[in-house]
C-alpha cells in the first residue's frame, strides 16, 4: 500500500474535505470527462445523496458543487472570484465552464438534495449529469467522496473493493505490525521508510519543498485564526474565540499566577484557530480531513513554540510519520465521518499527531506506534453529530481536545519502552467495526446526538 504524504495532506478550503472539497473535485473531474466526450451538452444537473444531502447546506456542498462545475478547484480557490461567479450563476441560471461554453444550470432545480437511501458505494454519494437541448441525459457519472478530499467514481470504487493493488515501493507496509517489522529489519525510522517510498514518485527536493509548503499553509492558518474576529457563517451565530483566548494567554505570560495546565489552553487555541478558519471557508490543509484539520497543526505549533530544543527542521519527519499512520487508518478502516463517525476524523488525526510528536521527540518506532494507539483508543466510538450540519459545534473545540490527547499520548508512550497490550492494528480494526455498527444518525447526517439536542438557532 502506498498513500503519499501529499495525498494525506492537501491544501484546500473549508468547511469540509468530504462535503466541500470532494464535491468540488468530483465536479472538476466531470468537466474533464465531458470535454473529451462526443456529446454537445446544453445543461448540467447535480444530485446529492446520503450524508452529502443531509448536511450539504451546512457544509456548503451545493455551493462547492456549483463552483466545481464552473471550473473552480480547491488547491487554487479564489474566494472573491468564487463569490462573483456564484452570484452570476444564481442570476442568469447559466454556468460557463472552461472549454465547454455556457450551460444551463438553475440552482433551484438542478441542485437536488435526495434524502432517500444512500447510494450503494458510500454514504457520501453524488450523481452529475449533462443534458441535451431537450433535457435528456447524454452523460452521467456517479462519484463518492470517501473522506479527506479523496474522490472515486462508482467504477473506481468497485475496483477498489475488489482488489487493492500493492504499490511498487521499498516499504509497502499495510499494517502497523508490518511497519514495525520493516523498521526493525532495516534499522530505519518510520519517517525514513516513508521518505524512501516517496522517493519512488518524486525527487527529494520536490518532497522537501512540498512538505515545507504544507507546514507554511498550516501555520499561516493558525495565525489567521488567532487574528480573526466576528461571527461564523451558517446561522448558529457561533462567535470566533481564538483571538480573545490568544490575547488573554499573551497577557498572562510570565506571571507567577499562571497555572501549569494553561499549556492545554495554548494547544486548544492553535487547533481552534484552524477550525474557526475552516468553518469560515478559509484555506486549510486536510489532516487527514478538514473537520479534523486543527489537531495536527496545533501539535506541531505546540512542539515548536513550547518544547525546549524543538527545531522546524524536524517538521518533515513529523509529517512523514503522521502520514504513515494516517495511511494505515485509511487503508484498514476509514478517515470519513460519514463512514465511521468522528473517531475516524479527530481520532485518526490525534493518532497521527501523537505519532509525529513522539517521533520528533526521539521515540523509537515501537514508541511511535504506541503513541498512535493510545490517542486513537481514547477516541473510539466518538460520533459525528454536527449541530445544523455545520463544522462548528462540537467540531471546533473537539479539535482542541484532540490535540491535548495527542500530546498526552506521545508523552505516555515516551515514558514506556513500546511494549503494550493493545496494538495499533487492533485499535484500527476496532474503529472499523465500531463504525460499521454505528447507527447512521451518528455519522455526519445531523440526525442524532448534539445535532438534535441543541437548538439550531
Amino acid at each position: 500500500m502506498f498513500l503519499s504524504v501529499f495525498d494525506m495532506f492537501k491544501v484546500g478550503i473549508g468547511p469540509s474535505s468530504s462535503h466541500t472539497m470532494g464535491p468540488m473535485v468530483a465536479a472538476a473531474r466531470f468537466l474533464e470527462t465531458l470535454r473529451t466526450s462526443p456529446f454537445h451538452a446544453h445543461g448540467l444537473r447535480a444530485t446529492l445523496y446520503g450524508s452529502l444531502a443531509f448536511t450539504g447546506t451546512g457544509h456548503a456542498t451545493d455551493r462547492a458543487t456549483i463552483l466545481g462545475l464552473a471550473g473552480f478547484e480547491p488547491a487554487t480557490y479564489d474566494h472573491a472570484k468564487a463569490e462573483s461567479t456564484l452570484a452570476a450563476i444564481h442570476e442568469t441560471q447559466i454556468i460557463t465552464s472552461p472549454g465547454l461554453g455556457p450551460l444551463r444550470f438553475d440552482p433551484k432545480t438542478d441542485m437536488i438534495f435526495d434524502y432517500g437511501p444512500s447510494l450503494p458505494g458510500h454514504a457520501n454519494g453524488m450523481i452529475l449529469s449533462a443534458r441535451d437541448a431537450q433535457g435528456d441525459v447524454i452523460l452521467e457519472e456517479t462519484y463518492y467522496s470517501i473522506g479527506g478530499g479523496f474522490v472515486l467514481t462508482a467504477a473506481e470504487q468497485a475496483q477498489a473493493e475488489a482488489a487493492k493493488p500493492k504499490a511498487d515501493c521499498p516499504f509497502p507496509f499495510e499494517s502497523a505490525a508490518q511497519m514495525l517489522g520493516m523498521a526493525r529489519a532495516s534499522g530505519l525510522s518510520i519517517a525514513q521508510m516513508k521518505m524512501k517510498n516517496e522517493l519512488c514518485f518524486r525527487s527529494e527536493a520536490e518532497i522537501r519543498s512540498g512538505i515545507a509548503r504544507l507546514w507554511e499553509v498550516m501555520n499561516a492558518c493558525i495565525d489567521r485564526g488567532m487574528a480573526g474576529e466576528g461571527i461564523l457563517p451558517g446561522g448558529l451565530k457561533v462567535r470566533r474565540r481564538a483571538r480573545g483566548i490568544h490575547e488573554a494567554l499573551m497577557a498572562e505570560r510570565g506571571l507567577n499566577m499562571t497555572a501549569p495546565h494553561t499549556i492545554n489552553d495554548w494547544m486548544s487555541l492553535y487547533a481552534m484557530a484552524v477550525n474557526e478558519e475552516n468553518a469560515a471557508g478559509g484555506q486549510v490543509v486536510t489532516a487527514p480531513t478538514n473537520g479534523a484539520a486543527g489537531v495536527l497543526p496545533a501539535t506541531i505549533r505546540y512542539y515548536l513554540d513550547h518544547v525546549p530544543g524543538a527545531s522546524v527542521a524536524k517538521v518533515g519527519d513529523f509529517l512523514l510519520t503522521a502520514a504513515a499512520i494516517g495511511g494505515l487508518c485509511k487503508h484498514n478502516a476509514s478517515i470519513s465521518g460519514a463512514e465511521c463517525g468522528c473517531q475516524a476524523e479527530v481520532g485518526s488525526a490525534a493518532a497521527m499527531a501523537a505519532a509525529g510528536l513522539c517521533a520528533v521527540l526521539g521515540g523509537t518506532p515501537e514508541q511511535v506506534e504506541n503513541a498512535a494507539e493510545i490517542a486513537l483508543e481514547h477516541h473510539l466510538g466518538m460520533t459525528c453529530d454536527p449541530v445544523k450540519g455545520l463544522v462548528q459545534v462540537p467540531c471546533i473545540e473537539r479539535n482542541g481536545l484532540g490535540a491535548i490527547k495527542a500530546v498526552s499520548a506521545a508523552s505516555l508512550a515516551l515514558r514506556g519502552d513500546g511494549i503494550h497490550l493493545v496494538s495499533l492494528d487492533a485499535c484500527i480494526e476496532t474503529m472499523r467495526q465500531t463504525g460499521h455498527d454505528m447507527h447512521e444518525k451518528y455519522k455526519e447526517t445531523s440526525l442524532g446526538g448534539l445535532a438534535v439536542n441543541v437548538p439550531n438557532c
